[in-house]
């Protein structure tokens, strides 16, 4: 027995490490990214929402693509750092970097907070156990207005070079560096968890929670962890907006950012951590392509995308992609 449990953790080990290794297509994806800072000058400003909107799906991915916990209050997290971030700077604290760390640690405390709640019931439990959160906070948040600013939104935040050095530009070029950046830390840091012997652990509860309960995994103490470290990963990427755009609103904290999260985990896939990156980039193009082309109707045809998706799959999508491309190139399938 011991020896089959023994060969067990040694297939995870392999798997893992083969896991994290870097590939071909990764490389070029984030050539990609750093490329768009000089091909792409006059649309740094999407560029940037989308690194954050990204980062913000990726933080999802980490509760729903590995640990299966799905969430539609995640907005709340992403809030609360934006609105850390927001106060820190305008209470004399203006060095971005220091304050993206704030709110990431004040998301988490507020995440780790929840996580006892999530950790109860069944799916549908936790589902309006995470919108209830998300609803308390955009309450709390709208009630006191001398904090927050209510509907008017927090206004007078001013930020710093980062760490000293680097300008905030009215083009959105330094915002676009620096939200890629913390991105790709993030990413790192997400990468080295899911390959790490604890990821495989949320695999494990993913898949069938009583069996890994009777295998000793720790599974409420697991829930508590990645629930926290994702609401961490969240306030970051609130943090980001909140610096970068130089304002804070309640739409931080609305469902519809939530719902956003989702949409872009159904266009990029969930439990890969790129389907956040990829989902957030082919969202926004959409986005602004339909509204450019339809004004009016862009909504519609958008969910008629996601539905499509949602009936063919996307996954049949991409291997017919596949067999035309190799088609194309006269290699076989």
């Amino acid at each position: 027995m011991s020896e089959i449990v023994g060969n067990s953790r040694e297939r995870a080990r392999r798997s893992a490490a083969a896991s994290s290794r870097w590939r071909l297509p990764e490389l070029a994806f984030w050539g990609c990214a750093v490329a768009a800072i000089f091909l792409l000058p006059s649309r740094h400003l999407l560029l940037n929402e989308i690194a954050i909107v990204g980062l913000f799906a990726m933080s999802i991915d980490l509760i729903l693509g590995y640990a299966g916990i799905v969430s539609l209050g995640h907005a709340a997290f992403f809030g609360v750092g934006a609105y850390a971030a927001g106060l820190l700077a305008k209470s004399g604290y203006v060095e971005p970097a220091s304050g993206l760390l704030f709110a990431g640690a004040i998301a988490a405390t507020v995440g780790f907070s929840a996580s006892f709640l999530v950790i109860r019931g069944s799916d549908l439990t936790r589902l309006m156990v995470t919108l209830g959160v998300a609803l308390v906070f955009v309450e709390v948040a709208n009630r006191f207005e001398s904090v927050t600013g209510g509907v008017d939104g927090l206004l007078g935040i001013s930020m710093g070079p980062i760490l000293g050095l680097f300008e905030f530009d009215f083009g959105g070029t330094t915002a676009y560096c620096y939200s890629l950046c913390v991105l790709f830390v993030m990413f790192l840091i997400a990468r080295r968890i899911v390959n790490s012997p604890f990821g495989t652990s949320l695999r494990a509860l993913k898949e069938n929670r009583m069996r890994a309960g009777a295998i000793g995994i720790p599974t409420a103490k697991r829930i508590v962890a990645v629930y926290s470290i994702s609401a961490g990963f969240a306030g970051i990427a609130g943090a980001l907006l909140a610096q970068t755009t130089a304002f804070v609103s309640l739409e931080v904290l609305d469902f519809a950012r939530s719902a956003d999260g989702l949409l872009i985990l159904v266009i990029g896939g969930s439990g890969y951590l790129y389907g956040g990156i990829i989902g957030s980039i082919a969202f926004a193009l959409m986005r602004d392509a339909l509204s450019t082309l339809t004004p009016a109707y862009w909504l519609f045809w958008m969910g008629a995308i996601l539905v499509a998706l949602v009936v063919v799959g996307r996954e049949r999508i991409v291997d017919c992609a596949k067999a035309l491309s190799l088609r194309v190139r006269g290699q076989p399938k």
